[in-house]
């Protein structure tokens, strides 16, 4: 079992269909139906995942309120993870949020297992442990990137020696 999902939508009854549905998952289920309190409610709760609709404002469905909350959420809760859904979906709006840090972006009518999945494998993501060695090479290869291959300054940036960096660099491309 989950630990806390915090949903925000406008649309009652979606909140109370989704807190049937979620129940069974998740410890607790915490709705809103305004965005409005959504970072106090996160700085008082351990919210585990964050389920945000796009669209609050009548008349309006260009998801430009879900990613300012997006935004919001992010900045003061970055390894929170936020699943975006609306009825107003299309492919830009997606990529957008995806680029902006959401984790997922599920479109309304929704289907339950689906949203389920893209909940609990958000979270799963999380709290996975890569392994050391993958950490080392990741950083070993971003340090490289970044001096634009030049190993001296990678070396020098990474604090170790040219032939230690030469030593780590062949054993990333045997593994």
């Amino acid at each position: 079992m989950y630990k806390t999902v915090l949903i925000v939508d406008d649309n009652q009854s979606v909140l109370i269909s989704l807190k049937y549905l979620l129940k069974k998952t998740f410890e607790k289920v915490i709705t809103l139906n305004s965005p409005d309190t959504i970072l106090q409610t996160m700085s008082q709760e351990d919210v585990s995942v964050v389920l945000l609709d796009m669209n609050f404002a009548f008349g309006l469905n260009t998801g430009n309120e879900g990613l300012f909350w997006l935004d919001n959420i992010k900045r003061e809760h970055p390894q929170t993870p936020v699943v975006l859904f609306t009825a107003y979906a299309d492919i830009e709006l997606a990529v957008k949020a995806l680029k902006r840090g959401a984790s997922d972006f599920v479109v309304k009518p929704w289907d339950n297992e689906k949203l389920v999945q893209a909940l609990t494998s958000c979270i799963d993501k999380q709290t996975e442990v890569q392994p050391l060695q993958e950490m080392e090479e990741a950083h070993i290869k971003g340090a490289v990137d970044k001096c634009h291959g030049n190993l001296k300054l990678a070396a020098d940036l990474l604090g170790i020696s040219r032939q230690t960096l030469y030593n780590k660099l062949k054993g990333c491309s045997t593994n």
